[in-house]
């Protein structure tokens, strides 16, 4: 009954033979046409053409494309893609997470998805885990997308950034997960549409992301950061603190009494607001001695001067802040009282007030930019990802990114032979039994890979080997390359490994070794030859293919001797006798050393043997005393088995056991979940400000100039919006209007309104004096663009938007930074957390904003832009 039910309910199942019915059936019967093709590129750019300009869809193209891409591959690489290839490659390209077991072809599975979506012609990511299996899967493939008329890329760390436009100009660019989401943060701080990297027009179109499990489970619960110094020096703001005192505060214009207002500055603490008088705009020039305190060159000094004089006069000890023992600024809750450890005043506030305690002044660098792998992915128009080991996650896949899991079946079945656990009460116990099971399986010739969860494991499993006399390998990650080699011989007879859990991801252990590899490597070392050059290509092939051929392919390749062929020869015929003596033997023997937290890292390591239908075989050790035993497992489970007097020389075969197990792993699963969902959610918050900021920017840095004119207006006309609620409230009477204060604002920011009557906005309504406000500002900026010409003056428009965003959003990074740092302390006060944080950061967020457009608007009319003082 059972069974029947699960086939009623196999949606995977449904779905593979629904993918068979609707393409790889269609596609098969194509085969023999496409063999015909002659010119396979101008074929394919058709497909484009009947996109680009027909308007069909990928999915009306999908089979016709994916015969060509199989003929390419033929032609090309020397690889046709299997049936169940076909069905990996549109389970990606529907935008799906592909289970492929290991050795099923992954990295050939990615060319069909991402050659269809290369059609429209916007670009296309691979996305990888290291720089080493991005440069093999560009170099690997480059022929198949060369054949089909397509360009194909490479972006690493080390290129300068015209050389990586180049590279994501490509239809298909192969790049590290890291790299990726840093070059999208470095082009949302760029200052020109010349020094982005990405596309302009489609920066994050379609990706597949490989090892996705790896990328967007596992590295999730650390977010990029791209840090740096605090641009502000802290000795600045003691310089700054210093400075203002000698200036004289003033008080603001009075009508009847006096138009000016008096001093270096005045104060407006309603709204703990500084304006700074002519007179003292004059005096800080030449205590500071600039020309011109409002140039570009000195905006971070204007902004600095203002804090200190805030942080001076409306910023007092033992009320909105105290310094604690420990010389550390802490703000005082205005509502509560309470002190608000972890909280910091942005804007720079805060260090201008730890500048006049004369305390330390926290924080010197700054995060500049950061984003999670999970809110970066779901920015791609679609993306899909592929591995060995996802269905035991989907849920997480499915409630984070919106993409199932699709199951592909292997090309020929699964026939590795998986024991039972063997589980021992000591690590000590543990240890002798899988020497003594290395010993046994070592005499047969069979070739063993020891997986370890860490570094210690593998030194302590490697010295106990040494005391057993037996050779093998110990596999480090410190170089990638060496990794991938050692993995691709750790198949030959005889060959013991012992890897940590992250080793021999993207290579395949071929029983009998990988003498295609080792050759190719001889050719890069010893002739400094690219193994995936034309013509080492073809004689890899070759002597692969055991044709020949081979000698005289050879002997074209410059430093090649006949020498060097025949043992390359010789090698390969080796290489294959051993395969099927390893075959007879039973194939790779996997053997774990202990259960790791997930389960999808067990069977990444199982995943190791059975590749392709061979013969292999696994079995894993456990010990009471691993972590995962030690900190997870049922206690009644583990007291029980104590209780038994159990044997450390005999293993313990207990249904009770592996359940423990299990549920073990369950238990740690749920709680990395829970905390990569939390990570989430907190980030969900800064993302929505984070796509507005960066919205905004893009437009300001790619929009003609009209837009970033049109922008500028209306920050200035929110400011001035701004000013009237705050001065002239329509719930206040007319007479109880602040025309002093919006004076004050209004001319500290637009100094051509210093002729304006503001004291006859009083006889107007709300509307009229919005109206008249709006009127002499628009009047103010129509004289400026005058003055400066509409050239110069959108330069400027250009220049003061992205300086000052940039400036507030690093600014209020930092604020969320230590917001997110403290905020868990309001759990303590019956408070949610989570809550506070929307809240605060909603708070925080829209201060910013209003702070933006007052900067805005005070730079745009006072800024001498390409002018001397």
């Amino acid at each position: 009954m059972f069974r029947v039910l699960n086939q009623m309910f196999d949606t995977n199942k449904r779905d593979v033979e629904r993918i068979f019915k609707t393409i790889v059936n269609p596609v098969n019967a194509l085969e023999e046409e496409t063999m015909k093709v002659e010119n396979l590129a101008e074929a394919f750019m058709a497909l484009r053409r009947r996109v680009l300009e027909g308007g069909e869809s990928l999915d009306d193209v999908i089979v016709p494309a994916f015969a060509l891409i199989r003929e390419a591959g033929r032609r090309s690489i020397g690889k046709r893609h299997y049936d169940v290839q076909l069905v990996g490659g549109a389970a990606l390209h529907q935008g799906r997470i592909a289970e492929m077991k290991t050795g099923e072809g992954k990295t050939l599975v990615a060319s069909l998805a991402l050659s269809l979506n290369a059609l429209e012609a916007k670009g296309c990511h691979l996305v990888t885990v290291n720089d080493y299996l991005a440069r093999v899967g560009q170099e690997e493939m480059g022929l198949l997308y060369r054949t089909l008329g397509l360009t194909v890329g490479l972006s690493t760390r080390d290129l300068q950034p015209m050389q990586k436009q180049e590279q994501y100009a490509c239809d298909i660019t192969y790049v590290t997960n890291s790299e990726l989401g840093f070059d999208y943060l470095r082009d949302n701080m760029a200052q020109s549409r010349e020094a982005l990297v990405l596309r302009a027009d489609h920066p994050l179109h379609y990706a597949i992301v490989d090892e996705v499990d790896s990328i967007l489970i596992d590295e999730a619960r650390t977010p990029l950061i791209i840090s740096g110094a605090a641009e502000k020096a802290t000795d600045q703001y003691y310089v700054m603190a210093k400075l203002i005192k000698r200036l004289q505060k003033g008080e603001p214009a009075e009508p009847g009494v006096r138009t000016e207002p008096t001093g270096d500055y005045t104060i407006e603490e309603k709204n703990k607001a500084v304006h700074l008088t002519e007179q003292g705009i004059s005096k800080i020039e030449r205590l500071l001695s600039i020309p011109d305190l409002y140039s570009p060159e000195a905006m971070d000094k204007a902004h600095m001067i203002t804090q200190a004089i805030r942080a001076q006069e409306l910023y007092h000890r033992e009320k909105e802040y105290i310094v604690n023992a420990e010389g550390e600024v802490i703000i005082v809750d205005e509502f509560t009282g309470r002190s608000m450890p972890g909280r910091r005043f942005g804007e720079g506030l805060h260090q201008a007030i730890e500048a006049k305690e004369g305390v330390k002044i926290e924080n010197e660098n700054q995060t500049l930019a950061t984003i999670t792998y999970q809110n970066f992915f779901r920015l791609y128009d679609k993306f899909a990802g592929m591995t060995g080991t996802a269905k035991t996650e989907e849920k997480e896949f499915l409630d984070i990114y919106g993409s199932d899991v699709l199951v592909i079946p292997t090309n020929r079945p699964v026939v590795r032979k998986d024991a039972e656990d063997q589980v021992f009460m000591t690590r000590e116990g543990k240890y002798n039994a899988v020497v003594k099971d290395v010993q046994e399986v070592h005499a047969q010739g069979r070739p063993i890979l020891i997986g370890t969860a860490s570094i210690v494991t593998s030194e302590q499993m490697s010295a106990k080997l040494n005391e057993a006399g037996i050779p093998h390998s110990v596999l480090n990650a410190k170089f990638e390359a060496q990794e991938a080699a050692i993995i691709a011989q750790a198949g030959r007879s005889g060959t013991v490994t012992i890897a940590t859990n992250m080793a021999g991801r993207g290579t395949d252990i071929k029983l009998g070794g990988d003498a295609e590899f080792v050759l190719g490597q001889a050719l890069e070392e010893q002739l400094g030859i690219s193994r995936f050059a034309p013509e080492a290509e073809a004689f890899l092939k070759a002597i692969s293919r055991q044709d020949p051929a081979a000698l005289e392919l050879g002997l074209k390749i410059p430093g090649i001797t006949p020498q060097f062929v025949q043992q390359a020869q010789q090698l390969q015929a080796d290489t294959i006798a051993d395969h099927a003596r390893v075959q007879e033997l039973g194939g790779l023997h996997i053997i774990g050393t202990e259960r790791h937290e997930s389960r999808r890292i067990d069977n990444q390591l199982r995943g190791r043997a059975g590749r392709q239908g061979d013969p292999g075989s696994s079995r894993f050790f456990v010990s009471f005393e691993d972590d995962l035993m030690r900190l997870f497992a049922n206690e009644r489970v583990v007291n029980m088995m104590g209780r038994l007097g159990a044997d450390d020389t005999v293993p313990i075969e207990a249904k009770m056991v592996t359940g423990a197990i299990e549920k073990a792993q369950a238990r740690v699963e749920d709680r990395n979940f829970g905390t990569r969902k939390q990570l989430l959610e907190f980030d969900n918050v800064m993302s929505k400000q984070r796509d507005t900021v960066y919205a905004q920017r893009r437009e300001v840095l790619l929009g003609p100039d009209e837009d970033v004119e049109e922008s500028t207006e209306g920050m200035i006309a929110d400011f001035v919006d701004f000013q009237l609620a705050n001065f002239l409230p329509i719930d206040l009477p007319h007479e109880q209007w602040d025309i002093d204060g919006l004076r004050a604002a209004m001319v500290d920011a637009v100094p051509q309104l210093e002729g304006f009557d503001f004291d006859s906005l009083r006889s107007n309504t709300p509307s009229e004096a919005q109206d008249r406000l709006l009127g002499a500002v628009a009047d103010a900026f129509d004289a400026r663009k005058e003055e400066l010409g509409p050239t110069m003056l959108n330069s400027l428009s250009r220049y003061v938007l992205l300086q000052t965003v940039d400036q507030h959003w690093k600014e209020h990074l930092h604020g969320m930074d230590v917001l997110r740092q403290g905020i868990g302390l309001r759990g303590y006060g019956q408070r949610d957390p989570f809550t506070e944080y929307k809240f605060e950061a909603t708070n925080m967020f829209n201060d910013m904003i209003d702070n933006l457009k007052t900067e805005v608007t005070k730079y745009i009319f006072r800024m001498q832009f390409g002018q001397t003082g």
